[in-house]
């Protein structure tokens, strides 16, 4: 991933992990369930939903991920 502007997000929920990539530039958001299916997109975003988006997810306990950070450290 080259842009700098794209954070991944891991956390679990329901004893399920759940992985979010979101993109300021795009003002996308995509989250996945543990088996990599797309639950949920959203596209059109401003660059203030993103990190409203952002600040919530951060309250179900997630862990942003370093873009440089190999898949499976977090666990």
């Amino acid at each position: 991933m080259s842009n700098k502007n794209v954070n991944i997000w891991v956390w679990i929920q329901n004893g399920r992990v759940i992985k979010a990539i979101s993109c300021v530039d795009s003002g996308t958001i995509k989250i996945y369930d543990e088996n990599d299916n797309l639950i949920l997109k959203r596209n059109g975003l401003t660059r203030i939903q993103v990190k409203q988006i952002e600040d919530n997810i951060l309250r179900y306990g997630a862990k942003k991920l370093s873009q440089h950070t190999g898949p499976f450290r977090y666990l």
